[in-house]
């Protein structure tokens, strides 16, 4: 059956048709007969009890420059929606987290995709909390003198944003590094956040594997390399994608947080796995279904789908 689907996300006309993950989800979409709505987070309204959007309607086509074609905007109320994708980028800031609290208003009777109240209180690198034997060495921290003493016990570490994204503000300082205290100053000049500090892995030159969950199992990963000289794998600084298999140790990963991600409505999730450790578990918005899906064959989009479907038949 035809499910009316709507996507928060940002701008649609910007994306980049070959990588996009939430383009490949909304192409899928109207292969399945779908109809499709956009807005932007800004566009969200709450007015005397009904979660709306300012939406358009729109179709989808693989033309690199003239991907996407819009119908006229109109005020949309979400609560007649099947389906609703949270599929903005991060920051995960006060603009980000207020839009889950509205979704939360609509939610299940609108199915949105992935449950905004646990995308709200498991943000990525706070749910790999719960999962201390799976992951390296880690702290969360604001103090300096507590980071110093972390770095004192394990010499190579990486320093980066609580809630950044993208690798951006990631830092390596290794045993014989002096620049904590003033990055330090930098991080907390700017923010109240706390920091997040891990034991340095040196298998990250082998590669940052993403591992992508469809309702809770693992359906394929993708292996992202570092550019010569940098730490960071992230596509978006340069990471290259290349072909890589499950091994025993992330299907053991999986397993230990698959249940917990499929009670909590997390249908479409990217864990990041470096050597046989957990860094982070992606909830908010994960990428890595177009390149999985080149390397493996696999209809990923598909998969998702079909999760999603059974769950509003399943209401």
């Amino acid at each position: 059956m035809a499910l009316r689907i709507a996507f928060q996300m940002d701008p649609i006309e910007g994306v980049d048709i070959n990588a996009d993950s939430t383009f490949r989800l909304a192409e899928e979409a109207q292969a399945r007969g779908h109809e499709l709505h956009v807005y932007t987070p800004d566009r969200l309204i709450w007015d005397n009890g009904r979660v709306m959007a300012r939406a358009r309607p729109f179709t989808v086509r693989r033309e690199k420059g003239d991907h996407v074609s819009f119908g006229d905007e109109q005020v949309l109320d979400l609560g007649t929606i099947d389906v609703v994708w949270l599929r903005q980028d991060p920051p995960f800031d006060m603009s980000y987290i207020t839009t889950t609290h509205l979704l939360d208003l609509i939610h299940p009777q609108t199915l949105v995709v992935n449950d905004p109240f646990w995308v709200r209180n498991y943000p990525e690198k706070l749910l790999v909390m719960q999962f201390p034997e799976l992951t390296p060495p880690t702290m969360i921290a604001r103090n300096l003198a507590d980071i110093r003493e972390f770095k004192a016990r394990h010499g190579d570490i990486i320093l980066k944003p609580l809630f950044g994204n993208g690798g951006a503000g990631v830092f390596r300082l290794d045993a014989s590094d002096r620049n904590l205290a003033s990055l330090h100053e930098m991080f907390t000049g700017f923010s109240r956040e706390p920091l997040i500090v891990q034991k340095y892995l040196p298998a990250v030159s082998k590669g940052d594997k993403r591992v992508i969950l469809v309702d809770g199992e693992p359906v394929g990963a993708i292996n992202r390399v570092p550019a010569e000289g940098e730490t960071r794998s992230n596509m978006h600084v340069g990471g290259r994608p290349e072909k890589v298999g499950l091994t025993d140790r992330d299907l053991e990963i999986c397993a230990a947080i698959g249940p917990l991600l499929r009670e909590k409505g997390q249908i479409f999730v990217g864990i990041d796995v470096i050597g046989d450790w957990l860094t982070e578990i992606n909830l908010t918005s994960p990428t890595g279904i177009q390149e999985l899906e080149r390397f493996d064959g696999v209809n990923v989009a598909a998969r998702i789908w079909q999760a999603i479907e059974a769950r509003r038949d399943g209401q």
